[in-house]
């Protein structure tokens, strides 16, 4: 295994956690203060679960590219799958800026870093493409 498919194991990992996570949360688990500003004591409200649930599929998606772009899943070198992967790059900096300026301390502290460790394993899956 190569150090670019085994940085996109660990990134496609990472993202799939974040994932389950967010399917807790669409599920009803009451943990709504680590999530979308931590406005929100308890289970999230049917608007915020929905797009939990649609986190949820976005973060799989994203997974599955970040293994495609490390060539763990096909060849990782079409122009489709290096396109897609700079915008996971895009998605994951957006995602670190906005986890670090949460209002929630409870997801800067966890998320900030997670997303931190998201954007440096899909910028080096994306530039190793």
């Amino acid at each position: 295994m190569t150090a670019v498919e085994m940085v996109g194991w660990a990134t496609a990992a990472i993202f799939a956690l974040v994932a389950a996570f967010q399917v807790a949360l669409a599920a009803g688990a009451p943990w709504g203060r680590a999530a979308w500003g931590g406005a929100h004591e308890g289970t999230l409200p049917g608007r915020l679960r929905f797009g939990s649930a649609v986190s949820a599929l976005t973060l799989l998606g994203m997974a599955l590219i970040v293994l495609a772009g490390a060539g763990v899943i096909g060849s990782g070198d079409s122009t489709l799958v290096t396109v897609l992967m700079w915008v996971v790059v895009a998605f994951a900096a957006f995602s670190t800026l906005a986890n670090l300026a949460s209002r929630s301390p409870l997801e800067r502290a966890v998320f900030g870093p997670i997303s931190i460790a998201l954007l440096a394993g899909s910028l080096v899956v994306a530039i190793a493409g």
